[in-house]
């Protein structure tokens, strides 16, 4: 049999492999020891022989330096094997170690054991020294942050600015204004930068839309692609262009996202060249709520009853669940084609002049896909409009009445 049958052998049988090399080993070591029992007894009997014959010849002395040679190898090898065998075993079962006993095994046991015990006695002091010079740290963290914090402002001729804090003692002082520090910077992650993040509407001659339409940008109308060769990438959406031309006519576009400016802002300049999006807000215009970047359209500074809002996660519109429409995310596929219906949606809701579009969308927010319920709901009305006209043009009118009509006004 080959070195490859017998590689391919073991590759395909594991268990087998792993059979083979424990009998092997066993066998092995088997066969150390029959060696080291036969040597041994050919180094005695060619001690006799050496006594007896006075080494007769060169060959004799040769062959005995050889075989006491290859005994002390063997000796060696295998009790090596065995003395590594043995302490591990005795360190995993205690119950079956067969060390002997004596007063000298004991002794060594007992010094292993110190050096652990002290080994770990260090580990624990290195331990609690790190925690300690963590915790002073912390501390004299903590009150460079108070004075730096807490001190009173100053004015442009380096004098102290009276404040509602100026009154309490001066450690009452410097917390208090520690905390107020603390506080607004909290505020200023959670809260949107501003309290309208649209400016007034337009006034005449200017026209402003009836409607206003707030778009995510992410997996909504591009979606982003990463990868060893060519890092991030961002696809467009299939029928973006026609979405927001038809869009346009109807509607304020506004694009609300919880993505960084330094991103969206390159985006949204090749995305969209002929300028059909209004308004850009990003994550500093948003409330950070339980985790998530929540849109809240309180600080749009519109009517909410004339704002929709097109987007696939509901954590980001759980403020205002009625003003939203939602619709699947996409995952880059080339044939979608949702932006197709959503225009012809957002078409027929912007000529229909409604009041309060919310109405509308909490009808179709019921639906598990509301795109789907709108195709449906247009089909059934095309049907039911073609039936109409059928039924006019079936009716027609007798042939008397037009010949006496025509007669009465010749």
């Amino acid at each position: 049999m080959s070195f490859l049958a017998i590689d391919r052998l073991f590759c395909g049988c594991p268990r087998f492999g792993r059979k083979f090399i424990n009998t092997s080993r066993a066998l092995t070591s088997g066969l150390w020891r029959t060696m080291i029992e036969q040597s041994d007894e050919t180094a005695e009997s060619g001690g006799k022989h050496r006594t007896e014959l006075g080494y007769s010849t060169c060959f004799g002395f040769h062959l005995h330096r050889c075989n006491a040679s290859l005994v002390y190898v063997a000796r060696r090898r295998y009790s090596t094997y065995e003395k590594t065998s043995t302490q591990i075993l005795s360190k995993l079962f205690p119950q079956t170690s067969t060390e002997p006993n004596d007063e000298e095994s004991r002794e060594r046991r007992k010094r292993e054991e110190e050096e652990e015990t002290r080994e770990m006695e260090r580990a624990w002091k290195r331990m609690k020294l790190g925690i300690g010079l963590v915790g002073i740290g912390g501390i004299l963290f903590s009150f460079w942050a108070i004075y730096y914090f807490g001190k009173p402002s100053l004015d442009d001729q380096g004098n102290e600015v009276i404040d509602e804090f100026s009154e309490l003692p001066l450690t009452q002082q410097y917390m208090a204004r520690t905390w107020k520090s603390v506080n607004h910077f909290q505020r200023f992650i959670q809260e949107p930068s501003s309290q309208k993040l649209l400016p007034e509407p337009l006034q005449a001659p200017y026209v402003q839309p009836a409607y206003t339409l707030v778009l995510e940008i992410k997996d909504v109308l591009i979606h982003p692609d990463w990868t060893y060769e060519t890092g991030w990438r961002f696809k467009k959406r299939p029928g973006v262009d026609v979405f927001l031309r038809e869009c346009a006519k109807y509607f304020e576009i506004v694009v609300y996202t919880a993505e960084q400016g330094i991103t969206v802002f390159p985006l949204l300049d090749a995305l969209d060249p002929n300028g059909f999006i209004m308004y850009r807000l990003v994550r500093d215009s948003t409330h950070f709520v339980g985790g998530h970047h929540v849109k809240n359209l309180d600080n749009l500074n519109r009517d909410l009853k004339r704002v929709v809002v097109v987007d696939w996660d509901k954590n980001s519109t759980k403020f205002h669940p009625s003003n939203c429409f939602s619709i699947p995310r996409w995952t880059g596929n080339d044939n979608d084609t949702t932006l197709y219906d959503l225009a012809s949606f957002l078409s027929v809701l912007g000529t229909s002049e409604i009041d309060d579009v919310r109405e509308v969308l909490q009808y179709y927010n019921q639906f598990s896909d509301s795109i789907s319920q709108f195709r449906e709901n247009q089909r059934k009305l095309s049907e039911q409009m073609q039936a109409d006209e059928l039924d006019r043009n079936s009716k027609s009118k007798p042939i008397v009445k037009n010949w006496t009509r025509g007669f009465i006004k010749h």
